[in-house]
C-alpha cells in the first residue's frame, strides 16, 4: 500500500458526504468467555470500560440460549440516549452528516435473535443513519443472524467486526480467547459468502508473540478476504488478568518503536481494497505502556513514520 486507504475515505467516496460511527454500549450484553460458556474470566486484556465511553454495567446478562429478555426496554432507551447525546458532538466537531451506529462493547450478536433484530432496526430508524457496524466474535454469531444481516445489507451499509487478535492458536489459548483461528476462518468465509462487509481486529504485542508472528497474523487475516482492518497495541488496564501478570513482572508491553515498525510493515502488506479503520489505541485508565496514554502523540509519531516510509496520507 503506497497510499493510506482509510475507512473515512471509503465512506466519503461511497456516500459523497462525511460519515462517522457512533459507538454504542448495550447494557446486558456480555461474552461467552466471561459467562463460562467457553471460558471464564474473559480475555486477559478484557476491560470493556476502556474501549467504550458509553459502557454501562448490568447485573443481568444475555446469551444465545436466552429465551426472554427483561432488559429490552432498558436497552432500547440506552441505545436512543447514547445516539442522540453523541451525534451533536460529531456534527459540531467533524461536520458529520450521516452516521453508522457502531455496536461496540462486548459481543453484540450474543443475545436472542429477536432482541438483536429489535435493536438493529431501532438503530437504523434514527435520523441520518445509513448503516450499522457490529462488534462480535466468530464463535458467537448464529447463522440466522448472519442471514438477517445479509438481508439488511441490501438496503443499508452493514459491517460485521470480528475480533481476530491473532492467527496463532497458542497465543489465542494464552490470552484465554476461547476459540481457534480455524473458527475465525470458517465463520469469516460464511460471512463473506453472504455478501457482508467484514472488518478484522488485530492486536500487536500479545504475550509471547514476536514481530514475525504478528506479521503472520496480518498475512493470514488478509487471506480471509476481509474488507477493512483495525490495528491495536496491547496495553494494560486495571481489573484485568493481564494487569496481574504485569504487576508480577511476567508481562512486558510492546514498545512504541516496535509497535510503529510492525504497523508500518503491516500497512505495506495490505492490498489497495482493504481500508484501515484504526491504527492505534489507548486508555486513560492505563497501567502500561506509558506511550499509549496520549492518543494525539501516538498519531503524530505514526504519521511521521508513514511519511518516512513513503506512504502517502492524503
Amino acid at each position: 500500500m503506497d497510499k493510506l486507504y482509510t475507512f473515512g475515505k471509503y465512506l466519503k467516496k461511497k456516500f459523497k458526504t462525511k460519515v462517522k460511527k457512533v459507538p454504542i454500549s448495550i447494557p446486558g450484553f456480555t461474552c461467552p468467555n466471561i459467562d463460562g460458556t467457553v471460558a471464564r474470566g474473559g480475555c486477559v486484556f478484557c476491560e470493556n470500560e476502556s474501549f467504550s465511553p458509553n459502557f454501562q454495567k448490568e447485573k443481568t446478562y444475555l446469551n444465545l440460549q436466552s429465551k426472554t429478555n427483561p432488559l429490552l426496554e432498558k436497552q432500547l432507551k440506552s441505545l436512543e440516549f447514547q445516539f442522540f447525546n453523541t451525534i451533536p458532538i460529531l456534527k459540531k466537531v467533524y461536520g458529520t452528516k450521516k452516521f453508522i451506529v457502531y455496536f461496540q462493547s462486548f459481543t453484540n450478536t450474543y443475545a436472542p435473535f429477536e432482541t438483536l433484530k429489535t435493536l438493529y432496526e431501532k438503530a437504523l430508524s434514527f435520523p441520518d443513519v445509513i448503516g450499522i457496524s457490529i462488534g462480535t466474535r466468530t464463535d458467537s454469531i448464529a447463522p440466522q443472524t448472519l442471514e438477517y444481516l445479509a438481508e439488511l445489507s441490501k438496503k443499508y451499509e452493514v459491517w460485521v467486526e470480528y475480533g481476530i487478535q491473532s492467527s496463532n492458536n497458542e497465543t489465542l489459548k494464552r490470552i484465554n480467547r476461547g476459540h481457534t483461528f480455524e473458527n475465525v476462518v470458517e465463520v469469516t468465509k460464511k460471512t463473506k459468502e453472504l455478501g457482508l462487509n467484514v472488518c478484522g481486529h488485530l492486536i500487536f504485542g500479545l504475550p509471547g508473540e514476536n514481530q514475525k508472528e504478528m506479521l503472520k497474523s496480518v498475512e493470514e487475516t488478509i487471506n480471509l478476504n476481509i474488507d477493512s482492518i483495525k490495528f491495536h497495541p496491547l496495553y494494560v488496564t486495571d481489573n484485568t488478568l493481564l494487569a496481574n501478570d504485569y504487576k508480577k513482572g511476567l508481562f512486558n508491553p510492546i514498545s512504541e518503536e516496535e509497535y510503529i515498525d510492525t504497523l508500518i510493515k503491516s500497512i505495506k502488506m495490505l492490498p489497495q481494497n482493504i481500508s484501515i479503520q484504526r491504527m492505534t489505541a489507548g486508555s486513560e485508565n492505563l497501567l502500561a505502556p506509558a506511550w499509549c496514554k496520549n492518543k494525539s502523540t501516538q498519531i503524530s509519531n505514526i504519521t511521521k513514520a508513514l511519511k518516512k516510509a513513503g506512504i502517502k496520507i492524503n
